[in-house]
């Protein structure tokens, strides 16, 4: 019997549904920044908090709610969190303060917690060898389109009233119902005490290369969330005076970039290891700031931003997949989950950084100071990655 071509499993179309909940909870919202910050009378750097408090949460839950996938099955924990996302992020639409909606955003961000690492660890458990980094990256390209339509989309809506973008979170509740009752996927049987399945997933995580795949993710997240998404619309709006429907556009075009580098990340893998790959990606990001402060065309802002979706589109899927393949199924929740905590860490830290930048520098600052913090992190990377030319 012929092989069934890998992107048109079905299991892997329900999980990029999940992927497209995941993705949705900043990106939806993030063109109606300056709209917020003007109608409820907050500063650019408070309407930050919408996204610290969002991703506050997944800091401290994601590894709980890893080893709660190892050990009561990866379904139990992923429907109620897509359930409790819904809700919360609904119920943001009929707030009209901003204490009430940061409160909202926090158990919103609560069902968040989970969902991205524990759609990436069922990926890791239903593929495996090339199919797994292929599936990875087709993962992240869909992640791409959604980073496309969610900013024009939320951008759009923001037209009609801050509020609205926020019902987006109704779609987690189809998502749900397709993962609780279509999603085939193994269950992993961990017969181990709780003491010493957390001593066996410690020990299979505390190598350098896995700590430097961790650190990448979060370095990733604090750039993508602290520049890109938090205080570009700011500098689109300062610069250029551009509208939220503009600044979605112009950000959602980053997934162009991002569909070409995870959609031939197979190819690119067996020419490259896995460590040349994520210092390629750091080394673009610094490309694109500072081809970012050099344009001065509206239009041509389009050149840096699809230059770090590639970027994205490469690093993400590779430190993904190195990660998955350095996890046992039994502790594959916990690995992908520890992962899902310190790229919620860079999520919260992002806003926070380029915040206090913007506070000290204005906002050149937010963006020479993320010309540091890349350089850093090449330097680290480049100590603690070994090569992984192949994937098993």
């Amino acid at each position: 019997m012929k092989k069934q071509r890998l992107f048109l499993n079905k299991n892997l179309h329900i999980l990029f549904t999940v992927t497209l909940i995941a993705v949705m909870g900043v990106t939806s919202i993030a063109p109606a920044f300056p709209k917020i910050s003007r109608e409820l009378g907050i500063s650019s750097a408070r309407v930050g908090l919408l996204i610290t408090v969002f991703t506050f949460p997944g800091i401290f839950l994601s590894p709980v709610m890893g080893v709660m996938a190892d050990r009561l099955g990866r379904k139990t924990v992923l429907v109620p969190s897509l359930l409790l996302f819904g809700i919360a992020g609904t119920a943001c639409t009929f707030t009209h303060n901003f204490t009430g909606l940061l409160v909202l955003r926090f158990f919103q961000g609560i069902g968040a917690a989970s969902i991205a690492s524990l759609n990436q660890t069922i990926i890791g458990d239903v593929f495996t060898g090339k199919d797994r980094i292929a599936a990875m990256g087709y993962n992240a390209t869909v992640l791409s389109f959604g980073t496309a339509l969610y900013p024009a989309i939320g951008g759009a809506i923001a037209l009609l009233g801050w509020h609205y973008p926020f019902l987006l979170s109704l779609f987690a509740f189809p998502v749900a119902f397709l993962v609780a009752r279509t999603l085939e996927s193994p269950e992993p049987e961990n017969t181990q005490n709780v003491l010493d399945y957390l001593k066996s997933a410690l020990h299979h995580m505390k190598g350098a290369d896995v700590i430097g795949l961790y650190f990448a993710s979060s370095a990733t997240f604090i750039l993508l969330y602290g520049v890109l998404l938090s205080y570009f619309p700011f500098y689109l709006k300062s610069t250029y005076d551009a509208t939220s429907f503009s600044i979605g556009i112009i950000i959602s075009s980053a997934s162009i970039g991002t569909a070409l580098g995870s959609s031939n990340i197979r190819y690119l893998n067996k020419r490259f290891s896995i460590k040349q790959l994520i210092i390629t990606a750091f080394l673009l990001y610094g490309a694109a700031i500072v081809l970012t402060l050099v344009i001065k065309t509206l239009l041509l802002l389009l050149v840096p931003v699809i230059l770090y979706g590639f970027a994205n589109g490469i690093n993400m899927p590779a430190a993904q997949t190195a990660l998955s393949n350095s996890a046992p199924m039994e502790y594959r929740g916990a690995f992908m989950s520890l992962n899902g905590m310190v790229l919620r860490l860079g999520q919260t830290l992002g806003p926070v950084l380029s915040g206090l930048s913007f506070a000290l520098w204005g906002l050149p600052g937010v963006f020479y100071s993320a010309l540091i913090f890349i350089a850093g992190t090449i330097f680290i990377l480049a100590f603690l990655l070994k090569s992984r030319p192949e994937n098993p």
